[in-house]
């Protein structure tokens, strides 16, 4: 199918195709069981250029935008969610930075996140703020030309790994969601240090760890934007980065499309391709179309972002709500398909069934993703309705 895309777009997707399948898919299974983190695979997605696609060029990037960005993490995730994460993550944590950073700030972090040679990371959830934000309590507190950041951040991706963390704290605790503002902290910093690693169902190849801050002294220079802006700008890059775990889930279930395809066009029972089954053709149907519309409403979302400059907060939690849950039918399918091969860990698709899991909970739960938009709904029907 032609999804209109440029020849600079098609050589993005052949580019991460090959590394996709040259570099990823032969250790995908044995990264997944050791919980190895892909620094390898980072360095050739540095060396292709892949880890700026979204970065604008005086930052040292290709100056393309989120539709590209989505277009790699898909090609990544069809072989290898949980690899894909090195780059999906750090694009999160670039964002805060792009939206809202000076341009003293972007010249500073942005090129080494653009060339690959650091990566970062958001850090938003707490033990008893997920899918609530404004309930944070990780503090701080403005003392001369610094800021001392005292709590902890938990489920981080790329956490520990990362250099560059974009975190969200507490400078005004009166003001509720308007006290909330955004730093950026680097490894290595004094009072900055990691707690336990999870030991996760799926994307074990990714990173994800506690953050410790412990009277970490950071300048004042590294505030994003201003004091009481950190929630807007966490906000606002979540409009720009749920289209890419949408692509992390519709690379996951075009994968696991793929893999089935392949089995049962070779495989046979009583002397007869299992394909040629009506049955089993009507499942492969369904799922090759709910795939298809996933991608419509992806690549369509993030071409709106990109062309538009408009806050796109109903489209992205459409695209991530759709392809999520497409994702886990698609791969929970295609396990049943395949019997022993789906189930068995020496095949790939029992993987991705437990990697698509994810997709449905981070960057805020589907359940938040409907909160979203039926709210959107809502307020352009009295907005309409005023008219």
């Amino acid at each position: 199918m032609d999804y209109g895309l440029n020849e600079e777009q098609r050589q993005i997707v052949e580019i991460t195709h090959k590394i996709a399948h040259e570099h990823i898919k032969p250790v995908r299974q044995r990264y997944d069981a050791e919980e190895i983190f892909p620094w390898d695979i980072v360095k050739v997605l540095g060396e292709a250029g892949l880890f700026g696609v979204y970065i604008p060029k005086e930052y040292g990037g290709k100056g393309m935008g989120v539709f590209e960005l989505v277009l790699v993490v898909e090609e990544l995730s069809r072989v290898d969610a949980g690899i894909a994460l090195c780059l999906a993550g750090t694009a999160l944590g670039a964002y805060p930075i792009l939206l809202g950073g000076n341009e003293q700030q972007k010249q500073r972090w942005l090129p080494p996140l653009a060339r690959g040679e650091k990566l970062a990371a958001f850090a938003l959830t707490e033990a008893e703020a997920g899918s609530d934000a404004t309930a944070i309590q990780m503090s701080a507190t403005r003392d001369g030309d610094t800021y001392i950041l005292n709590g902890t951040k938990c489920f981080i991706t790329n956490g520990g790994e990362a250099d560059i963390y974009s975190v969200m704290a507490v400078t005004d605790k009166r003001k509720g969601a308007r006290g909330i503002s955004a730093f950026v902290v680097e490894k290595g910093t004094p009072g900055f240090e990691f707690g336990k690693k999870e030991n996760k169902m799926g994307i074990r190849a990714s990173s994800t760890r506690e953050l410790i801050f412990e009277d970490c002294r950071i300048p004042k220079d590294n505030l994003l934007s201003r004091e009481g802006m950190g929630l807007i700008l966490a906000l606002k890059t979540f409009d720009a980065t749920r289209p890419g775990v949408a692509a992390q889930a519709l690379g996951i279930a075009a994968g696991a499309l793929n893999e089935a395809l392949a089995y049962l066009t070779t495989a046979t029972a009583d002397g007869k391709s299992l394909a040629s089954s009506q049955g089993i053709q009507h499942i492969i149907a369904d799922l090759a179309t709910e795939v298809e519309a996933a991608r419509a409403l992806l690549y369509a979302t993030s071409r709106m972002i990109d062309e538009t400059g408009t806050r796109t907060t109903k489209e992205s939690a459409m695209s991530k709500l759709y392809a999520s849950d497409v994702a886990m039918k698609v791969t929970s399918t295609v396990v049943r398909l395949l019997g022993h091969r789906g189930y068995l860990r020496r095949y790939p698709v029992e993987k991705m069934m437990r990697d698509a899991k994810i997709t449905q909970i981070y960057e805020g739960t589907n359940q938040i993703q409907r909160n979203e938009i039926a709210l959107a709904l809502i307020k352009e029907a009295a907005s309409a309705a005023t008219t």
